[in-house]
C-alpha cells in the first residue's frame, strides 16, 4: 500500500469523529454563545453568510482540545488547534480565545469561515475540504485558509 493510499485511509477513519466533535463543539457554542453584535453581523453579510441571525461568539481561556486520544494526537500533530490558536468556527459557532476578543480581524477571519461552511453545506463538507487542503498543502497555506485571511484584510 502507497503512503497516499495509507494517508486517505486514516484520514476516512479520522473525518468521521472530526465531524462528531465539531457538531458536539458547535452545540456549546450555540447554547452558550453571544449572538454577533449589529455592526459584525453587518459585515458577515457583506462576506457572504447567509444566516447571520444563527451565529454564536463564545469566549474562551483556551480553544478546546478533542478528548478522543487519536482525534487529539492529530490536532497537535497537524498544530490545527495549538496552544497559539486563537479562534475555530464550527460551523455557526465561533470559538474566540478571551484575550483576543478585541481583535476584530479574528472575527471576519472566522466570519469567512463561517460563510465557508454555509457554501459548502455543512460541517462534513467543510471539514472534508479544509483538513484535506491543511494536511496536504499545509496549513495555513491551503486555499480556504487563504480566502479566509484575504476577506480578514479586506474589512480590516
Amino acid at each position: 500500500m502507497s503512503f497516499m493510499n495509507e494517508y486517505l485511509e486514516q484520514f476516512n477513519q479520522l473525518l468521521p469523529l472530526a465531524v462528531e466533535w465539531a457538531e458536539k463543539q458547535e452545540d456549546i457554542i450555540l447554547g452558550q454563545g453571544i449572538p454577533l453584535n449589529k455592526d459584525l453581523g453587518t459585515i458577515a453579510a457583506k462576506i457572504g453568510v447567509v444566516h447571520v441571525e444563527k451565529v454564536r461568539t463564545l469566549l474562551v481561556s483556551k480553544i478546546p482540545l478533542p478528548d478522543n486520544p487519536i482525534l487529539k494526537e492529530a490536532c497537535q500533530r497537524t498544530q490545527l488547534i495549538s496552544p497559539w490558536t486563537v479562534g475555530l468556527t464550527l460551523n455557526h459557532g465561533i470559538f474566540i480565545r478571551g484575550d483576543c476578543a478585541s481583535n476584530r480581524k479574528l472575527y471576519f477571519h472566522e466570519l469567512a469561515h463561517v460563510f465557508q461552511y454555509e457554501k459548502l453545506g455543512g460541517i462534513l463538507q467543510f471539514l472534508k475540504q479544509y483538513l484535506y487542503e491543511c494536511i496536504t498543502i499545509g496549513y495555513p497555506q491551503a486555499p480556504m485558509e487563504q480566502e479566509a485571511i484575504r476577506v480578514a484584510s479586506l474589512y480590516s
